[in-house]
């Protein structure tokens, strides 16, 4: 039963942590095990392979960490880095600027790009700054790929052409906790060196794996980072790899089951299928925002996210307000506006493992959420505009054709 009960099910549209689907709660409802039995390893071997296809690189290694995406983020930079390395990174909204305070505290000497929130990173600054390393004293360049706070995606694709443009070889560091297994995301292609997600976002698990991966080339610079680790030192795991056991410590064997099982739906429907949703579920939610008046926090289409939508409301509402009529009245948990952008936009969550009638659950229970605190929205607006658009773009599901 949940803490403070409601009738129904909690409709849950916070950008993370998600709705976790049936078949993973199933396959994690089971009693612990020996993880140094057989038949631990044999699974953690299949599914270090498997977490390769989110990614979508052949050349790197994968580990799974038993933390949150805070913990990714510490060890992707603590096994590649050391104090005093000079960084560039992105400031466009809160788990940003979360990840360069990181930084700070772990004594790099970061180079900070601050954007207004709702843009992207200003990837013509990291062009000149570049330009002018001749000595290449920028040891990474760190971004985030979606930014979860104001609902935009920066443009990966660009930031490796610019790296390759000046011939630089800072070491390409990506937050993916909101993008990897939902948005288009080409590790090797990219040239990214170490990716990181977690289990609590598009992979619609519980929190609990922080799951990192490292390119040949952040190997080899882990080798000679002199930053303090122990708990997040790749180079226990790679001990362990070696041995066949893989664990260097305990890990939670009912989250092992739910990523194997999580894996298997995303692969069952495709993962370019599951993008391909996504970016459906964006859309859908997009046109229901501009049908009931409102802006979204992103100021340019370039930047839109697919997973995760800040919806701007009118100065006169407390955009909090919003989120806590919708825990009280409708059992519909939407997303806080943070730090900067608190109070004054509420954001909509659309990743995971999410289907249409689900996403329309959630936007008829904002608009009477908003007509409730007093904005003139006329009921049915956005849902009727994101019907339409999903009646015509949605696909017959595959496994029922």
């Amino acid at each position: 039963m949940d803490y403070v009960y409601g009738p129904g099910r909690n409709h849950l549209f916070v950008p993370g942590p998600v709705n976790i689907p049936e078949p993973v709660i199933r396959a994690m409802n089971r009693n612990n095990e020996d993880y140094r039995s057989p038949a631990i390893p044999a699974m953690t071997r299949v599914l270090l392979e498997d977490v390769k296809k989110i990614f979508k690189t052949t050349t790197g290694t994968p580990f799974l960490i038993p933390t949150t995406g805070t913990g990714a983020w510490e060890s992707a930079l603590t096994n590649t880095l050391s104090p005093g390395d000079r960084t560039v990174s992105f400031l466009i909204g809160q788990f940003s600027l979360l990840w360069i305070d990181q930084q700070q505290r772990l004594k790099f000497n970061v180079d900070v790009v601050e954007s207004e929130w709702g843009q992207g990173a200003n990837l013509d600054i990291l062009a000149s700054k570049l330009a002018a390393d001749t000595a290449h004293t920028i040891k990474a360049v760190c971004i985030v790929h979606n930014e979860t706070a104001t609902g935009v995606t920066n443009n990966l694709a660009k930031v490796r052409k610019i790296l390759d443009n000046y011939g630089h070889p800072a070491l390409f560091l990506v937050d993916g906790v909101s993008s990897i297994a939902a948005l288009d995301f080409r590790m090797d292609e990219w040239g990214i060196d170490v990716a990181l997600t977690g289990s609590q976002k598009a992979l619609s698990l519980p929190t609990g794996i922080g799951i990192v991966c490292a390119s040949p080339k952040a190997l080899e610079a882990s080798k000679t980072a002199k930053s303090v680790r122990v708990f997040f030192d790749w180079n226990d795991y790679l001990k362990f790899y070696k041995m066949g056991t893989f664990w260097p410590y305990t890990p939670s064997i009912q989250l092992l089951y739910g990523l194997r099982a999580a894996l298997d739906l995303i692969f069952e429907e495709g993962l370019d299928n599951v993008i391909a949703r996504h970016t459906r579920l964006g859309k859908a939610t997009r046109l229901a925002v501009e049908a009931w008046g409102l802006k979204n926090c992103t100021q340019k289409e370039e930047w839109f996210s697919d997973t995760v939508t800040a919806v701007v409301i009118p100065p006169y509402i407390d955009s909090s307000e919003i989120v806590r009529r919708g825990w009280k009245r409708y059992n519909l948990s939407l997303g806080l506006g943070l730090n900067k952008v608190a109070g004054k936009v509420f954001r909509i969550g659309h990743l995971g493992n999410l289907n249409e009638l689900q996403l329309l659950g959630c936007l008829a229970g904002v608009e009477m959420i908003l007509k409730d605190v007093g904005y003139p929205i006329k009921l049915g607006s956005g849902v009727g505009a994101a019907c339409a658009y999903l009646q015509n773009t949605t696909p017959l599901i595959a496994s029922r054709i």
